[in-house]
């Protein structure tokens, strides 16, 4: 309840900033572009690739997700100066402020070089629906990014639990390679 009650008081900063440019068509935070899409819309398009391609959807939702992460984790580096554990709290704060779901760091540890997440309410999984293996692969994509350039390392990033599965919360775990 007392953590629910700081984030009410703190706001949504990311919104408070973002800046629409009618010039363009666009909305910017710190010059970086955002797109608003409904979680159905994703949805419709990711059970339609899986439909076409089978399996290999996944991966490029995955790859999509993980060249954004990496992307805005360069970014906010640059930026804001951010340490590894700032680019991670900010990207994990950063998440539920652009409607991503509730995050919650559950582990960070920078030298073993793991990074693990809960994500609550998941757009990707909610606008999904019932299914029998994880969905939420763009999450896990930019969990995945954003990890590859902490840990300067490759990395594997895995949904452990998704909320479409039927679990209480989705789960990723980002493991460096050493």
């Amino acid at each position: 309840m007392r953590r629910d009650k700081r984030r009410e008081q703190m706001g949504n900063k990311i919104l408070n900033k973002i800046k629409f440019n009618p010039e363009e068509g666009g909305l910017f935070y710190r010059d970086v572009r955002y797109l608003l899409v409904r979680p159905e819309t994703l949805a419709a398009f990711q059970k339609a690739t899986e439909k076409e391609i089978g399996e290999k959807a996944s991966n490029i939702l995955y790859q999509s997700g993980f060249q954004g992460g990496a992307l805005s984790s360069k970014r906010y580096r640059e930026v804001s100066g951010f340490s590894d554990k700032e680019i991670i709290r900010f990207m994990v704060e950063m998440g539920p402020q652009i409607g991503w779901g509730r995050f919650e760091l559950e582990r960070f540890d920078g030298n073993k070089k793991v990074l693990i997440v809960k994500v609550y309410h998941s757009p990707f999984a909610e606008g999904y629906g019932p299914s029998s293996k994880p969905v939420c692969h763009m999450i896990r994509g930019v969990l995945g990014g954003m990890g590859s350039l902490v840990f300067k390392k490759e990395i594997e990033s895995k949904e452990v639990s998704c909320l479409a599965k039927g679990d209480e919360y989705c789960r990723f775990e980002v493991i460096g390679f050493t």
